[in-house]
């Protein structure tokens, strides 16, 4: 006790060696010796967070923009084509929960609800768990700005829309009156498109999409178109229960989904083709394939039905990314 008083009465540079003196002879391994020697509060060195090398197991490396550590993680899966960190609005997304995630967060990420992914998942609550893989859908349905005059009635009758949907997918209730100016989804609603002397071939290249003629074949043998382009760039195609589904196009399948509501789709097929663009087949009563499988145009992928919302046995057929020929 006595020495430890001396030494805190001693200048800092005298306390310095006699610390030096008292560590050899406590420490007689160099390496513990070296702790000590040359040390002192003004020359001792900070720690430095080190970059990440080819040969660390690490899952991203860190990129300094600014001096600060820009995160590079981005959704896992995602149909991103590598520059964008955020997913072009007609996309299907397939997003990887890590720890930590939360649904507010993933829809805010996505630029969707929460409903959109609880829709999409069947998911009852807003609980995840890390691996868990959910289906980020660009909801199937039409946008609506509130005019005066406007309620959750005359909005049913106008776009064909389900009123329970309506309620649930914009958060709202049956007591809730609708506010001018503010946005309203009509899920699987039908857009009601104002027609002027404009001719047909005008109307359809404002659309925007690109056209890839004799890319896509008809993904169904027979049968009949019983809806034209409606909800997401999607048509109706009915035929018998059990009709052969085939793929428009050489592809790979990123999503199959055999049971659930999955947002009115049901049992549904999505395939990622090579010109960046996907098609989605839906309302199935069983799937052929599935995740990762490699598809040749015209394989056979499922089979029509009538899950999810179908008001009839049909296939429900969406092109994403261009213009939808059937």
């Amino acid at each position: 006790m006595a020495v430890l008083l001396v030494a805190l009465l001693l200048p800092i540079s005298v306390s310095a060696g006699l610390v030096g003196a008292i560590s050899s002879i406590f420490f007689r391994d160099p390496t513990s010796l070296s702790l000590f020697s040359n040390k002192n509060v003004q020359n001792m060195s900070l720690l430095v967070a080190t970059a990440a090398t080819p040969s660390q197991n690490l899952s991203y490396a860190p990129t300094v923009e600014d001096n600060a550590l820009v995160s590079e993680a981005r959704p896992s899966g995602t149909t991103l084509s590598g520059v964008s960190h955020k997913p072009t609005s007609d996309q299907i997304s397939i997003y990887v929960v890590r720890e930590g995630d939360t649904l507010s967060q993933i829809a805010e990420m996505f630029d969707v609800t929460v409903n959109t992914i609880k829709w999409g998942n069947d998911l009852s609550s807003n609980i995840l768990k890390e691996g868990q893989t959910l289906i980020i859908l660009p909801i199937s349905g039409v946008k609506h700005t509130v005019v005066k005059g406007d309620t959750l009635a005359s909005l049913v009758k106008k776009y064909k829309g389900d009123k329970e949907e309506i309620l649930a997918y914009n958060n709202l209730n049956e007591d809730t009156s609708l506010l001018v100016g503010s946005i309203i989804i009509i899920p699987d609603g039908e857009a009601v498109l104002e027609h002027t002397g404009a001719s047909n071939s005008s109307s359809s290249s404002s659309s925007g999409l690109k056209t890839y003629e004799g890319y896509y074949m008809r993904p169904v043998v027979g049968g009949r178109k019983t809806q034209g382009i409606h909800g997401h760039n999607g048509v109706d195609i009915g035929a018998a229960i059990g009709t052969e589904i085939l793929a428009a196009a050489d592809g790979e399948v990123i999503i199959s989904r055999e049971s659930g509501w999955n947002g009115g789709y049901g049992a549904y097929v999505v395939i990622r083709h090579g010109n960046g663009t996907q098609t989605l087949y839906a309302h199935n009563s069983s799937n052929a394939v599935v995740v990762g499988d490699s598809v040749k145009q015209g394989q056979v992928i499922g089979h029509m039905g009538r899950s999810g919302k179908a008001t009839g046995i049909h296939l429900h057929f969406e092109i994403r990314g261009a213009k939808n020929p059937f």
